[in-house]
């Protein structure tokens, strides 16, 4: 069975799931949210929220309140505010969405947890895993659920994947990855302007640009990886781009080894510069192996199984055409249906998530995950920093 049909037949299930599930869905409460934060990425956030049966946006928030009512504007809602405290005692929500700078995602996590609100962080969840892990203790403590914007995971093909993975495709559990997450730049104009604020909050937090992004990356590696400890060799560097810019500050370029207790091991690759840009995960078993091509929405099965003699050199091709072309014609016909949503991650993402607050279930990314992704990135600043 090629992937396509993997996933047209796993979305039919989840379509069928929802109907058997629909008294269910009818009966329990509405889920009402709040968005603090009302920069660009908020405006996907009420789009998804949007989307999710039975859910409403009661309230949005930012310290510029000209930006709260323009989100309030555009998505119709009822409530802004430029004050955290009155919007939770005013709109009184059940989760609230925290898409600010990450300086500040544990103070305000905090205040919402202590306010009896479940909460969904843009990654990266907190500045370091110290706070990451105090908020999760928080949420455990006080009965309530965190869950991180890391919304790649659930893209078509990422569950496509970790179906797979689970079903034993691999034949037996990953030996080795790699995984690439790259980012543009754009031309010298945007890298310029972007270069020379020296306040810009990026610069602030210890992994500048990279904090911002890579924790997509390392999310993918993490759910792989057992345990709770790895050990991590990094190397970073500014590109040769950003020194032509006079900037040899800012680190751009980043190649990672990582070896988990089993000793399964990843490779994590950034950069702003390598062409084509990758955002992808290679996943090999002792058996096969998976690649989940999030840039072309694709998921490519790799075979262990070796042909005789020089059908090696025809076969595997003729299929990874197969599968590619097959690929192609899917997004196609997802595309003229109108069903082709870049941000369906983050649609099922936020789904999940109200669907563990409604039915008391767990969040749909594991704490133990969450965790290890922060205490990796830590790891990387802290040995970027010291070279």
């Amino acid at each position: 069975m090629t992937w396509s049909r993997e996933y047209y037949s796993a979305k039919k299930k989840l379509k069928s799931e929802r109907t058997m599930n629909n008294d269910v869905t009818k009966s329990r409460r509405l889920i009402r949210a709040c968005i603090v934060g009302c920069g660009k990425i908020a405006d996907a956030h009420a789009s998804a929220i949007r989307l999710v049966p039975k859910s409403e946006i009661v309230g949005v928030c930012d310290t510029e309140e000209l930006m709260a009512r323009q989100l309030a504007e555009r998505y119709k809602v009822r409530q802004y505010f430029n004050d955290i405290l009155r919007m939770l005692d005013v709109a009184r929500p059940d989760v609230v969405h925290i898409t600010t700078p990450p300086q500040s995602h544990f103070e305000i996590g905090t205040l919402c947890l202590n306010a009896g609100c479940h909460v969904y962080i843009e990654k990266p969840i907190t500045i370091n895993a110290s706070e990451a892990t105090q908020l999760i203790d928080l949420s455990i403590k006080s009965g309530l659920k965190v869950t991180v914007g890391t919304d790649e995971q659930f893209s078509h093909i990422a569950c496509a994947t970790r179906k797979l993975v689970k079903d034993g495709y691999l034949g037996g559990p990953p030996v080795h990855m790699e995984a690439y997450y790259c980012y543009d730049l754009g031309d010298e104009r945007y890298a310029r302007v972007f270069l020379k604020d020296n306040t810009h909050w990026l610069r602030r937090l210890p992994g500048q640009l990279m904090h911002n992004i890579i924790s997509h990356g390392i999310a993918k590696v993490a759910e792989y990886l057992p345990g709770d400890q790895v050990e991590v060799i990094a190397h970073g560097f500014t590109s040769d781009f950003l020194k032509a810019l006079g900037e040899n500050d800012l680190v751009d370029e980043l190649r990672v080894i990582l070896r988990a207790e089993n000793k399964t091991t990843a490779y994590f690759t950034f950069s702003t510069q390598m062409k084509p840009l990758l955002r992808e995960i290679r996943i090999f078993g002792p058996k096969n192996g998976l690649i989940c091509d999030q840039s072309h929405h694709a998921l490519i099965k790799l075979s262990g199984a070796s042909q005789k003699s020089y059908m090696e050199k025809f076969i595997p091709l003729n299929d990874f055409a197969r599968q590619y072309r097959k690929s192609m014609l899917y997004n196609a016909k997802l595309f003229f249906k109108n069903d082709f949503h870049m941000k369906a991650g983050l649609i099922r993402l936020i789904d999940e998530f109200y669907s563990s607050i409604a039915n008391d279930t767990p969040p749909p990314i594991s704490y133990r995950e969450i965790l290890l992704t922060t205490r990796i990135m830590d790891m990387i600043f802290t040995q970027i920093s010291r070279r």
